[in-house]
């Protein structure tokens, strides 16, 4: 198995994370094998747009500490389980608020699923650009949703179950790890 990770996170009013989700999966099949979900109290407190999001019920207990002890914890975890490259959907994002995670390879999800090139079930009908990138509706909920055929999901904006949902969207996009662009 060539373990992979995807991880979100969620931030708070000052733009600062407050929870962090991360599934180890198989970089074959897509199938999760682990996870950890760190909550940040000091940053939940500022509050934010998904605070009520938080203790959504998850597979695994969330672990409460400080941002320092978190990161320390993530990082030695998935270099235990052998993982060197971070994917997430709108990778940027995370990335950019995780520089402590910089030692890895992170990969954009999003970048290869807006795509019709590597995306069959982007209708005829959507409004992309002359190279078949989407110009709108291309969230993770919209995403999902167009992939799975399920018109009722509905993103939860818990990081743990955000991970898991962006993990089902390369396991629907079934491209493999190479065709994921690097940021």
């Amino acid at each position: 198995m060539h373990p992979i990770a995807v991880i979100d996170t969620e931030t708070n009013w000052a733009d600062q994370v407050m929870s962090i989700g991360t599934v180890i999966a198989d970089g074959t099949t897509f199938r999760p094998v682990a996870e950890k979900y760190h909550i940040l109290p000091v940053e939940c407190a500022v509050g934010g747009m998904y605070y009520d999001a938080l203790f959504l019920d998850t597979p695994v207990k969330p672990i409460l500490c400080t941002r320092e002890a978190a990161m320390k914890d993530l990082s030695g975890w998935l270099c235990q389980q052998g993982v060197t490259s971070l994917f997430a959907y709108n990778g940027g994002f995370d990335r950019s608020h995780l520089p402590e995670l910089g030692c890895f390879t992170w990969h954009d999800i999003m970048r290869l699923a807006i795509y019709r090139q590597h995306n069959p079930k982007i209708p005829a009908c959507a409004d992309c650009y002359s190279t078949g990138r989407m110009k709108r509706g291309y969230g993770v909920e919209s995403m999902l949703r167009l992939l799975s055929g399920n018109d009722t999901y509905r993103e939860t904006h818990n990081a743990l179950r955000d991970a898991e949902d962006e993990l089902a969207i390369m396991r629907l996009l079934a491209q493999p790890l190479r065709n994921y662009p690097t940021i």
